[in-house]
């Protein structure tokens, strides 16, 4: 056995899964799982692991302000990560508005 991979599923264990994946929700018993309330949750953070997906687009930004984040950048390269940080925090802040309102 490959130490990378894990063995392939029997058409036993096939056949369980999906049978499984065809159950209603309300069919699960998880009263053997405690629910996780609000002081679980505060100190979350995102997995550092998770990387959004990317999609690409054509936008047109005055140059000002293209020249300041590649000023801001080691030798202007990855200016666009640092627009994409930018406009990422002002979304974050303008939800924390309306929660706050």
């Amino acid at each position: 056995m490959d130490p990378g991979n894990p063995p392939r599923l029997t058409e036993q264990q096939r056949a369980e899964l999906k049978k499984l994946g065809a159950a209603p929700d309300g069919s699960i018993d998880d009263s053997d799982i405690p629910e996780l309330g609000e002081e679980f949750w505060r100190d979350a953070v995102r997995n550092p692991y998770y990387r959004p997906v990317k999609q690409q687009v054509t936008i047109r930004l005055d140059t000002d302000l293209i020249a300041w984040f590649k000023r801001h950048t080691p030798d202007g390269r990855g200016y666009q990560t640092g627009i994409n940080r930018a406009l990422r925090a002002y979304v974050e802040q303008q939800e924390k508005g309306k929660k706050a309102g």
